[in-house]
């Protein structure tokens, strides 16, 4: 059985989340998007050990301390192949909303088999490789949404290789069908549940 734990880091709020298997305590953080060093002192007080990195999509504060800890872990970071692109372009992110530069990961493609017995739904709309990540945890049946879903709102679609369409398809032809009492973990803000987005979300109707 999973636990989970989320940090909010950075400017911008990312949820940072570690989830761990109670049993042989292994571990995947997903979507290190700033604050290396408290990541890593919340892993070692967990006692956990890390088995990959997974990001939900590629856009700068999501991955700002995806590098760093993938040095110091010596641990794979996994990405869907539609977003390399926008780590290539990580800078010309950073330069728009006036960030600090941040090092590049060195990515591999997400495959069929991701650590932890972790399930993928590729939910493109944000970002032509956006993806959620389905798990049974302690709390329930849990998704990470990423910037997909939020509770009561969705991602933006105005930045490069966002579409709306594709954003509301993924709402409710993947998400909203899973289990109503699904906990949402979304890449900002406040957990939620699918029963509460589908039935009052303003953006995406169920």
């Amino acid at each position: 059985m999973l636990d989970f734990e989320i940090l909010e880091v950075g400017q911008l709020g990312c949820n940072c989340a570690i989830l761990w298997d109670t049993s042989d305590k292994m571990a995947a953080v997903v979507d290190p998007g700033a604050e290396a060093e408290r990541i890593s002192k919340a892993i070692d007080r967990l006692g956990v050990s890390i088995k990959a990195i997974l990001l939900t999509h590629a856009h700068f504060d999501h991955v700002g301390a995806a590098a760093t800890l993938q040095e110091l872990w010596n641990c794979p970071v996994l990405l869907h192949p539609l977003d390399m692109p926008l780590i290539e372009h990580i800078d010309e992110q950073t330069s728009h909303f006036r960030f600090p530069s941040i090092k590049k990961p060195a990515v591999s493609p997400l495959g069929d088999e991701l650590p932890l017995g972790l399930g993928l739904m590729h939910t493109p709309g944000h970002s032509p490789g956006s993806c959620s990540f389905l798990t049974e945890t302690k709390k329930g049946p849990t998704v990470l949404s990423g910037d997909t879903l939020f509770a009561k709102g969705v991602g933006r679609t105005d930045l490069l290789g966002g579409n709306f369409e594709a954003l509301a398809n993924s709402i409710r032809t993947k998400l909203y069908t899973l289990p109503p009492e699904t906990i949402v973990i979304p890449g900002h803000g406040p957990k939620t549940t699918i029963a509460a987005e589908r039935s009052g979300n303003p953006h995406v109707r169920g």
